[in-house]
């Protein structure tokens, strides 16, 4: 037993003087060193310091060895004993869209009290002009209130008398004051169909709420004045500054309502003008109910599957492929004939996608379809993703296993799990979703947010509920033994959602020869206390090895410095 341990001994010794070699025969630029740097790697092993250069992973080990691989111009950055992870990444978000408003929206996102909720709404009155129009259309919910609520036409109207204002709930409501109504000409359901319906008081007369699913509602959203190309950058840069802020380093965007061609070209110029600070896999929904495939088969005449560069490439069509089913209802007929064609012709030209799919009790049909094409085209390879689909038991788990689909689970149940308890029972929403589950039958689970309309973008937010199942408005409604290991919940963001966008062979990890993609935290994510995890920021981020996001004690690294 002593000699085969001895062995073992030498090859681990062999390994990191090979690493080592490795990275001394390269130019070592930057040194992390005095940390606690989980690489995520298949041990989850942790080191003691990075050795980085020309913008990637060299090697990694104690601080000792690898200060000794540094250039004599290398940048030695003591992280004094703090966490480092790999960058996260959002494996299903609607970030290009959440960015182009970005810098003209009011963000309700954590705000614990409605009455803070009117101040902002006050103080953007105060500062913009009269008549311009107020927008509050992120991922909040009453739930967070202190008061429990919603806010009044009346009360909106009171802080801000002189300018339209647009608030939206998720996907299921929106306020508009009357100022809002009369700019929009909205005075019928005729005005909001289809799928939308005015709320009315005891006089018949128009309230100003609008319950609607999210067609609808994106389509009243539409109408709404758009930012110029050049707000629209300045936005989309701000947006993910901001994401860097939170250690995401990439995204999975999964277009969605209201996007359309035109509205990719902001991210498109911060592409071409080497701006761009998180990698972006982004997906296309087709734009016109009824055309899908022809439109799809048109957008992508020019995109073959990964087109694009380290920084930006195209994923796949999603996560709208049929207009007609995404809403949530039973699947028809026609609807699931044309799911047909529009996946078999994916599959064929090899493309990944994402799919929308929420309800449990419909999934088998889609399911149905996914197998169907894969008789023909064989999928596993082609890391298809069913997103949401928060009730799936586990027979449906196991048919997306035999399948290689991935499941894109993403936090809605923080703003939604009380309703959830409503539509199913406590008991059983307590085993939902079944995360732990789907882990051991070895399905690649992937972590996201669905941000920003129906949820927030932290992904720290997002890391505490999958570990605690605890809403927003402080109700668990997820039981401990569905929840994921805090090793498993970092994979989901992490190498999970790399696999998700193509890139797990270049990030995901801090393994050597994987690009230097990684924040270092406020917080040991490994033993704060759950209920301070949503708390953690980054402090340090880095893309490729070069800083994008930098706080104190960092600061003087931050970008401009």
């Amino acid at each position: 037993m002593n000699v085969i341990l001895r062995f073992v001994a030498a090859l681990v010794v062999c390994a990191g003087l090979l690493a080592s070699s490795a990275a001394s025969a390269q130019t070592v630029d930057t040194i992390l060193f005095n940390g606690k740097i989980l690489t995520v790697d298949k041990d989850f092993s942790t080191q003691q310091a990075l050795a980085i250069g020309n913008g990637r992973v060299l090697a990694s080990g104690t601080s000792a060895a690898m200060k000794k691989l540094a250039s004599s111009k290398a940048k030695l950055i003591d992280l004094g004993g703090r966490t480092v992870i790999p960058g996260l990444t959002d494996g299903h978000i609607h970030g290009i869209r959440a960015a182009l408003t970005f810098g003209n929206e009011v963000n309700w996102i954590g705000v614990p009290t409605l009455k803070e909720a009117l101040e902002k709404i006050r103080q953007a009155a105060q500062s913009q002009k009269s008549g311009s129009w107020i927008v509050v259309a992120d991922g909040w919910t009453e739930e967070q209130f202190e008061e429990k609520r919603r806010p009044t036409v009346a009360e909106v109207t009171a802080v801000a008398p002189d300018n339209p204002v647009y608030i939206q709930h998720l996907y299921d409501w929106l306020l508009l004051t009357p100022k809002g109504m009369a700019a929009l000409n909205i005075r019928d359901d005729a005005d909001v169909a289809p799928g939308g319906k005015l709320e009315r008081d005891a006089s018949n007369n128009p309230t100003g709420v609008i319950n609607g699913n999210g067609n609808a509602l994106g389509k009243i959203f539409d109408k709404l004045p758009k930012p110029t190309l050049d707000d629209q950058v300045d936005g989309s840069r701000k947006f993910f500054r901001e994401m860097n802020s939170l250690g995401i380093t990439g995204i999975v965007d999964g277009g969605g309502v209201s996007m359309y061609p035109a509205s990719y070209q902001a991210l498109f110029k911060l592409w071409r003008d080497r701006q761009l600070t998180v990698r972006v896999a982004y997906h296309l929904c087709a734009p016109t109910p009824g055309s899908e495939l022809a439109d799809l088969k048109n957008l992508t005449q020019l995109l073959p599957p990964a087109f694009g560069d380290d920084m930006l490439h195209f994923n796949g069509p999603g996560e709208i492929l049929i207009w007609a089913d995404w809403t949530d209802g039973d699947i028809t007929p026609d609807g699931k004939a044309r799911l047909y064609d529009l996946l078999r012709w994916a599959a064929g030209k090899g493309y990944t996608i994402q799919l929308h799919w929420n309800p449990e009790r419909t999934v088998h049909d889609l399911l149905d379809v996914i197998e169907a094409v894969n008789d023909e085209y064989p999928v596993r390879n082609l890391r298809w993703a069913i997103l949401h689909l928060y009730g799936a038991s586990e027979d449906s788990l196991k048919r997306m296993k035999l399948l290689g689909l991935i499941w894109g689970v993403q936090d809605g149940l923080y703003f939604g799990g009380e309703r959830l308890q409503r539509e199913v029972g406590t008991e059983a929403a307590l085993q939902l979703p079944r995360i732990a589950s789907a882990f051991r039958l070895g399905l690649t689970v992937a972590g996201g947010t669905d941000a920003h309309r129906v949820s927030s973008y932290n992904p720290f937010v997002a890391l505490q509920w999958y570990l605690d199942g605890t809403t927003i408005g402080g109700v668990q409604t997820r039981a401990d033994a569905e929840a994921p290991s805090r090793q498993q919940a970092l994979e989901m963001y992490t190498r999970n959602t790399a696999f998700a966008a193509n890139e797990d062979d270049r990030r995901g990890t801090l393994e050597p020869g994987k690009f230097a993609d990684l924040a270092v935290l406020s917080a040991d994510y490994l033993t704060a206390p759950v209920k301070e995890i949503g708390k953690i920021k980054s402090v340090l981020t880095m893309v490729g090895g070069k800083v994008v996001y930098a706080s104190q004690p960092f600061s003087k690294l931050a970008p401009g410095n």
